[in-house]
């Protein structure tokens, strides 16, 4: 993988990650309302729903940048490289922005509902699992061939 192109993994993997940790104050303030009855909170949703978002934006960060890294020395073309990147980018941007979208709306994303939050989180979901398949064959496949 050329240096640019893991970068640009790296850079978005990083800042996915960070968009997780920022879900992490929602998920605090939820949590601590669902545990003290007295206590308030300005954020919509569940404590899992909450988790879930938090969780989202750290794993798929993490593993933007571990990709990017063990890459580094891998033998690709331009078109696998591509795969990788934008595969990964798809699957970390659409993970967090759908579980941000559900925590907020009360949307699962399991399913077409019709014109609704929950058929965003729903298309998000399903271009990130497209994602990272595309994502992770091609890093089977560079892997394998580059050993």
């Amino acid at each position: 993988m050329n240096k640019n192109t893991q970068m640009l993994l790296a850079g978005h993997g990083a800042l996915v990650f960070l968009a997780g940790m920022l879900a992490g104050f929602p998920f605090a303030s939820v949590l601590v309302a669902s545990l003290d009855p007295g206590a308030a909170t300005m954020w919509p949703g569940d404590v899992r729903a909450w988790r879930m978002a938090h969780m989202e934006g750290a794993l798929n960060g993490m593993l933007m940048i571990a990709v990017a890294g063990a890459m580094a020395h891998a033998a690709m073309g331009a078109r696998v490289q591509g795969i990788i990147v934008w595969g990964l980018i798809v699957t970390g941007w659409g993970n967090i922005i759908a579980s941000v979208v559900s925590a907020m709306t009360g949307g699962r994303g399991l399913g077409f509902t019709g014109a609704d939050w929950n058929t965003v989180t729903f298309t998000l979901f399903m271009a990130a699992i497209l994602g990272v398949i595309a994502a992770m064959i091609a890093v089977a496949w560079a892997s394998f061939k580059s050993r």
